[in-house]
């Protein structure tokens, strides 16, 4: 049943991933714009929690340490915390254990959850009020968890922070690597190997950009790994390529507002640059990419085989899933995102 309090008291739930925390943020938009007057506070996991610095849409962020279930202190203190806010609805936006806890934690009468294959761990158990998302994008799963609070199809949202800090170390990597006259990102890192494009591609695309359109890319990173996979693409890329410096998420998001468009797999940056509005292509293999792609009609999502299976044998899914979209197919969506952005179709 919808609620008639004008402002409520609501606990969100989204700890991790990165991408996964950025498709959640529309959740908080629309909360905030059908209760203006809510307190809403959300739980989330360092890193991803930078992300949510500054969000427009929330008053308090609670963060906390990977492995914060371990220790039985630390769980009595978010306890104390949570109940302190008195909060009326928890909403466990991941389906884990881990999360429906923390609503649980939270003393909320009513803990909306996801039913289903969503529903994962003991989280059915402990919300107590189950919502069908099968079937759905991710966004449309995170946002059909409102509809018990009577919020049905809202407008999709994500209001990333957007400082003048942020802008102007953005501004000053772009100057330094001489790329102000434009340039496409590529973002070839991604949590699972099995979400991996060939570097030797993503340097053929760069060397394609350049070549064509005279367009030079920046390659992002934000590991060792991330590094080593960008330094090979930049060798490979006929000097069209340049290696930006470790930046802050919302320096990289900022970055992304001023690309052409973006080109990466299933990962976090990538549906950064997605969220604050750069074009993006997306290199999908075991996930589907109807469900788990950049979200709009502007992005372009390149899959050619997908592994119907669990999370498990996804995450272990062998290199063909990805190594099936060829170099020949990803450069033809780049001159679809240059005809589109030149001549505004």
């Amino acid at each position: 049943m919808a609620t008639t309090n004008p402002s409520p008291r609501i606990l969100l739930v989204r700890m991790s991933a990165l991408g996964d925390v950025i498709h959640t943020m529309p959740l908080a938009c629309a909360l905030r714009e059908r209760f203006p007057e809510a307190l809403l506070v959300w739980v989330v996991e360092e890193r991803a929690g930078d992300l949510l610095a500054g969000h427009a849409a929330i008053d308090e962020r609670i963060v906390l340490p990977r492995g914060w279930l371990k220790s039985p202190a630390g769980v009595r203190r978010l306890r104390k915390k949570l109940r302190a806010f008195a909060f009326d609805t928890a909403i466990d936006a991941q389906g884990l254990s881990k999360s429906a806890i923390v609503s649980w934690l939270s003393g909320a009468k009513q803990r909306i959850g996801m039913g289903g294959r969503w529903g994962r761990e003991i989280s059915r158990w402990l919300n107590n009020r189950l919502v069908d998302t099968d079937g759905l994008h991710a966004i449309e799963r995170g946002l059909k968890l409102l509809s018990p609070l009577g919020i049905d199809t809202p407008t999709v949202q994500f209001q990333v922070p957007n400082a003048a800090d942020d802008r102007a170390a953005a501004d000053a990597i772009i100057a330094r690597l001489d790329l102000a006259e434009g340039f496409v990102l590529i973002t070839s890192g991604a949590g699972w190997a099995s979400k991996l494009w060939p570097v030797d591609r993503y340097a053929d695309v760069a060397a394609y950009l350049g070549r064509r359109w005279s367009l030079r890319s920046m390659l992002i990173w934000g590991n060792d790994a991330e590094l080593a996979r960008a330094e090979q693409i930049a060798a490979g890329s006929e000097g069209r390529a340049a290696i930006a410096p470790k930046v802050a998420l919302l320096q990289l998001a900022a970055i992304a507002r001023r690309a052409r468009f973006c080109i990466g797999s299933d990962t976090g940056p990538l549906h950064l640059a997605a969220a604050v509005g750069a074009p993006c292509i997306g290199l999908y293999g075991p996930w589907p990419a109807d469900k788990h792609g950049p979200y709009g009609s502007q992005h372009i999502n390149l899959q050619k085989m997908c592994l119907e299976g669990t999370t498990y044998e996804r995450r272990h899914a062998a290199s063909i899933y990805m190594e099936a979209i060829d170099v020949a197919l990803v450069c033809n969506a780049c001159d679809q995102m240059m005809e589109r952005t030149t001549h505004g179709k």
